[in-house]
């Protein structure tokens, strides 16, 4: 009988010992596929840029560069010189008050007749 009991007391030691064992090597495998799962992932989503993507914004860049007249005028701190107070005021007025004259067309006949969607 004691015999017995040895032998289950040393079984019931060495089941537990391989329990932990394989817990510990289900870890490790989840651990390890976890981490090269993520690898793949993050080495498909990263994609070298294509010609589209190395050029976005050139034309931009380029239209804005052809349009400056001047591209040294930040550097000039002189004041402007231009238009005195009176001739500016009087360009002002003179093109508000083109704004403000109502639009007057007049339909000529032939349309007039159009209108009603006729035969």
């Amino acid at each position: 009988m004691i015999n017995d009991l040895r032998f289950t007391i040393y079984d019931l030691r060495f089941t537990a010992f391989k329990k932990e064992k394989g817990d510990k090597m289900k870890k490790r495998y989840m651990l390890v596929v976890g981490l090269a799962a993520m690898f793949l992932i993050a080495t498909g989503c990263a994609q070298p840029l294509t010609r589209l993507e190395m050029d976005f914004g050139t034309s931009f860049k380029l239209a804005k560069f052809n349009q400056t007249l001047n591209p040294e005028a930040e550097k000039n701190l002189k004041p402007v010189t231009g238009l005195d107070g009176g001739a500016a005021q009087a360009s002002i007025e003179q093109y508000r008050k083109d704004f403000a004259k109502p639009a007057t067309t007049a339909m000529p006949m032939s349309l007039l007749g159009m209108v009603g969607g006729g035969k």
